[in-house]
């Protein structure tokens, strides 16, 4: 027998969970769904959020509360460089203007060689976003 999913749920560990929540909350609305006890106005340890269509995310903070260094570890955030979290978009476009009327500074969407519109950006943690769909 095969073994039946439904979708996937990535967990980023975050440096600011604040920052991290409005981000993925304000900018590119997820909802928020569930999260472990508050600690203040979007602080708390760990939390899910998820869109209309279905996609999740959560996000766990990367330090214990009181062990968190004033400044993110530089080599922490350049190692996540090498984790994109891919989103289907059917209209890559309209999320361009939708971030650029956030405030977020992102290149237009571009045609990879393979045929995908794409249109990548950086969350507060150093993960890469991209919003994809067939040209």
């Amino acid at each position: 027998m095969p073994i039946e999913t439904t979708g996937i749920c990535p967990l980023l560990q975050v440096f600011d969970m604040p920052t991290s929540v409005r981000f993925y909350r304000d900018i590119l609305e997820f909802e928020l769904v569930s999260h472990a006890p508050l600690r203040a106005p979007d602080e708390f340890g760990w939390c899910l959020l998820k869109r209309s269509e279905g996609t999740e995310l959560m996000l766990n903070t990367a330090y214990d509360y009181g062990e968190r260094p004033s400044e993110p570890d530089a080599a922490r955030a350049t190692a996540h460089g090498d984790t994109c979290i891919y989103f289907g978009c059917p209209d890559v476009d309209a999320a361009y203007r939708h971030l650029i009327d956030k405030g977020l500074k992102v290149d237009p969407p571009k045609v990879a060689w393979y045929g995908m519109k794409q249109l990548y950006l950086i969350d507060p943690d150093g993960f890469g976003i991209c919003f994809q769909w067939r040209a």
